[in-house]
């Protein structure tokens, strides 16, 4: 199997096309809120993102990617009988995700991209079983209950986070001035330096979305030993940044005005909240949802103006979009992997 090989350069682009739906969906989450509150323009957040992100996935994201590409699904055991499989089953997995998040864009939802690739691998990994290949039984569903309970934790987290930031912020600095407007504009500088947090943060997590399963292709192929490629790991975040530039502003209106309204002081606190989440869950190893846990942390800050400042409605959609994402894509991988097969690939 050589790299031109047509499998290998398939794996290539649909990881490629899959970074691009997580800088069109998932890196517009997180930048969304410094466009709502107008610390940045959309222009100054792809040149924030095109430094950070980069760095993020290439310097702090192996972590993530090695238990998205073989912590779910016994990657190893099944390319002992067939590494041909595993190439297509990750193929499917990337695609299945990949055409979710687009539909979903194209909506303005913001939805998870880490969701969509953990259900699509779960979804190769439970043909697999149906077609015995592998016992359900080897599905690592240890880990799974552990990523799930970790989507659960981090919105609470980042909302409760939000919460208690601004709402110190509020009681010490904003009631105790006459020209709010005046720390309004000073919080836009402390807000720059939180987009470039969030942004390393998001590329330290979400690039194993796109690269996780691309790796374990190019590993089962004996393209890849056991340290990634800085090379894959760079597909992922030139990808992230072009879907953030050519798609991007769709889900940033969702998150960045519908939800409640923006201010630099409120958008600090936000992101400083998701960004302090996503790098411990990073450091721990564990897939979370940046889109979760910004969505909680804007909520958070939305509540501690009260109820009536954040759009309910809004929220539901996003909420059902949550619920519906991971049996969504692990169907459809389960459906593309059969048709790849089917058709010989």
């Amino acid at each position: 199997m050589v790299l031109f090989d047509p499998l290998v350069i398939l794996l290539v682009i649909a990881g490629l096309y899959m970074a691009w739906n997580i800088g069109a969906n998932d890196l517009a989450n997180a930048m969304g809120t410094s466009v709502g509150s107008g610390a940045l323009s959309i222009k100054q957040v792809i040149i924030v993102a095109a430094i950070f992100e980069f760095a993020g996935a290439v310097f702090f994201g192996k972590r993530v990617t090695t238990t998205i590409a073989k912590g779910i699904v016994p990657i190893d055991s099944i390319s002992l009988l067939d590494s041909h499989l595993v190439a297509i089953g990750m193929l499917a997995a990337v695609l299945a995700a990949g055409f979710w998040i687009t539909l979903a864009t194209f909506y303005n939802l913001p939805v998870s991209t880490t969701h969509s690739i953990v259900g699509a691998v779960l979804g190769f990994g439970l043909i697999a079983a149906y077609n015995g290949i592998i016992a359900l039984g080897d599905i690592q569903w240890g880990v799974l209950i552990k990523i799930v309970g970790s989507w659960l934790v981090s919105p609470l987290l980042g909302a409760l986070l939000a919460f208690l930031i601004f709402s110190l912020i509020r009681y010490f600095i904003l009631q105790k001035t006459d020209d709010p407007y005046n720390i309004e504009k000073k919080f836009v500088g402390l807000q720059i330096l939180t987009a470039c947090y969030i942004a390393f943060a998001h590329g330290s997590n979400d690039v194993a979305n796109a690269v996780g399963p691309l790796y374990a292709g190019l590993h089962a192929l004996e393209l890849a030993g056991l340290t990634i490629p800085l090379w894959v790991m760079l597909v992922g975040g030139f990808g992230m940044i072009l879907g953030l530039a050519t798609w991007g502003y769709r889900v940033i209106e969702t998150i960045g005005t519908k939800i409640t309204e923006l201010t630099p002081t409120r958008g600090f606190s936000a992101e400083f909240a998701t960004a302090s989440v996503v790098v411990l869950h990073s450091f721990s190893s564990l897939p979370i949802s940046t889109t979760h846990t910004l969505v909680g942390s804007v909520i958070g800050v939305g509540l501690a103006g009260g109820l009536a400042a954040v759009d309910l409605s809004v929220i539901w959609k996003i909420v059902v979009s949550w619920i519906v994402t991971v049996p969504v894509a692990a169907l459809t991988s389960a459906l593309v992997f059969t048709a790849l097969m089917g058709i010989g690939i």
